[in-house]
């Protein structure tokens, strides 16, 4: 059932980390990227730089990574590293992921507390925050082609996501209500239409 969305590329003939150093410093160099908003890094190195995962593949791990409890992109890193080198692997993708960005963060934090009272640092992040919409955003338009594929048919997919968009942006219904409800009538609704 699982492999019926994803393409017809060969997983043996894609390219994959070579070892769990690699994937060290593959989420290393995607978590120092990550200002504002990773889902479109992700995406961009999973994907199309690295080509690890197929845009199917993408979207599936990646609503997986979306509905378990912890940071998203964390819960990828462990998926990807597990199921390349097992624990090892899910390890050095969550080091990777983890060591260098808290360095980071420690410095800008003790930064922050100096600063935070200036004006213009204050809309320095304010301007961020526009730019991690719009990378959220494209992100989203770029993944909307590989619904195409979606056992549930484009226009339904199409149909869900404005759904949810609605849901959340504009009734302010909280994301877990919305996971669990739309999210668990899409999955049962696409394990009804792979099984039949």
């Amino acid at each position: 059932m699982h492999q019926a969305l994803h393409s017809a590329e060969p997983a043996s003939d894609r390219p994959r980390p070579q070892s769990v150093r690699d994937l060290f410093f593959s989420f290393t160099w995607l978590a120092l990227q990550g200002f504002g908003g990773v889902l479109a890094v992700v995406q961009r190195e999973m994907v199309e730089k690295k080509r690890w995962l197929t845009p199917d593949e993408f979207l599936e791990d990646w609503a997986v990574a979306q509905v378990l409890p912890g940071p998203n992109v964390i819960n990828l890193a462990l998926m990807i590293g597990d199921r390349h080198f097992g624990l090892r692997g899910a390890i050095a993708a969550l080091a990777g992921m983890l060591t260098v960005p808290l360095g980071v963060i420690l410095v800008l934090a003790v930064l922050y507390a100096h600063y935070a009272g200036n004006p213009q640092v204050a809309g320095g992040l304010r301007g961020m925050g526009a730019v991690a919409g719009g990378l959220i955003a494209a992100t989203g338009i770029k993944l909307i082609p590989a619904l195409r594929k979606h056992p549930l048919g484009f226009a339904t997919c199409l149909g869900i996501v404005a759904l949810v968009f609605s849901a959340i942006a504009l009734a302010r219904v909280p994301l877990g209500w919305v996971l669990i409800i739309v999210g668990g009538v899409a999955c049962v609704w696409t394990w009804w239409r792979l099984d039949a």
